[in-house]
């Protein structure tokens, strides 16, 4: 098969032909339809994950077609059309048994713990806990664009960040992630800021579902800018990008009692971040975090998307071959894409 390969850390990646994967017992190969480039992937090729290693194919946002099946799989097909969650559960550990498989204590992550999804076919095992069934009214390049950033952010909105309609939801970041956070926010009923640097993505946030949208690096301070557009700060603020500064800012602009949700990866030289916590004791505030969802979450979800009141598809900045992936990944370094960026011609 054909595939994006990287046989060094910050290296250039290429195409190269490689073997077919072939299904485990409880697993499946899918034909990959569309998958999307993440920052996820950007950081997995800068060399800030353990679980990788090289050659590698990266790709954990996947849709597409059951190619092949192992004799032990019940619920599945082979043409069935499918998505996948970024993280697969085993489905008899502890946390697999008590409904959370995205924090499986053996957890697969195609794309990472093995080769992903920037190729013809993937590999994805224990298929009847983790396959989802796509629509045949969603489309591979919308339903590829859920796997990660979009589900990650349907769980922080939804799940940890329990928003309420009303409430003031601040979203720190808007790549595809803070959007996706956005959009979710909005459809909930909440009233919702978009901060970022670039004016590209503030707009795309506006259009999508933002009440008012900040460039911090255009108001003297952020925490206070928000703490008056609140009436005394955000009920959830959700740190989407993943950094000191925007992890800090968010846990400053609460209100009392109000909850922080880290969905952007704190990883490499800015992994441990300066919290303030003498403001979360005396604010009584909740720190959590958000990583990824389950599969038998997904129904709500899309049950939303096919109703209209989500519109993920809004969200896709644009489409690319696999030859062309090898300049999209590596240039997330410089913050160069809008919204989210999905392959479907391999």
């Amino acid at each position: 098969m054909k595939a994006a390969v990287y046989e060094a850390f910050q290296a250039p990646l290429s195409i190269q032909n490689v073997a077919d994967p072939s299904p485990a017992l409880d697993g499946v190969v899918i034909r990959v339809e569309a998958t999307g480039i993440c920052r996820s992937d950007w950081h997995g090729w800068m060399g800030h994950d353990s679980d990788i290693h090289l050659p590698h194919v990266p790709g954990h946002e996947l849709a597409g077609l059951i190619e092949a099946i192992g004799s032990e799989v019940k619920r599945w097909q082979v043409g069935d059309r499918v998505t996948v969650p970024f993280a697969v559960g085993c489905g008899y550990c502890p946390e697999c048994l008590a409904g959370n498989q995205h924090i499986c204590d053996n957890y697969f992550q195609p794309g990472f713990t093995a080769w992903g999804s920037f190729a013809e076919y993937v590999a994805i095992p224990h298929a009847d806990v983790n396959l989802v069934e796509l629509p045949e009214e969603l489309d591979f390049v919308t339903a590829a664009s859920l796997g990660c950033r979009f589900i990650t952010s349907f769980r922080a909105v939804v799940v940890q960040g329990r928003t309420q309609p009303g409430n003031w939801v601040v979203v720190h970041g808007c790549g595809g992630v803070g959007l996706s956070a956005v959009m979710i926010a909005r459809a909930i009923g909440a009233r919702v800021i978009g901060i970022d640097i670039k004016p590209a993505a503030l707009t795309l946030a506006k259009s999508v579902g933002a009440t008012h949208v900040l460039n911090s690096r255009a108001v003297p301070n952020v925490v206070e800018a928000i703490q008056e557009l609140t009436g005394g700060g955000a009920h959830v603020s959700i740190d989407a990008l993943g950094s000191r500064e925007t992890c800090r800012n968010s846990v400053l602009c609460l209100r009392k009692r109000g909850r922080h949700v880290q969905v952007g990866l704190m990883v490499a030289d800015y992994k441990d971040a300066l919290i303030p916590m003498n403001l979360v004791i005396a604010k009584e505030l909740e720190l959590l975090g958000s990583h990824g969802m389950q599969a038998h979450q997904f129904p709500g979800m899309l049950d939303m998307i096919l109703s209209g009141r989500l519109q993920p598809k809004r969200l896709i900045g644009g489409t690319v071959s696999l030859e062309e992936s090898l300049i999209a990944l590596t240039s997330m370094t410089d913050f160069a894409l809008t919204g989210v960026t999905v392959i479907d011609q391999f």
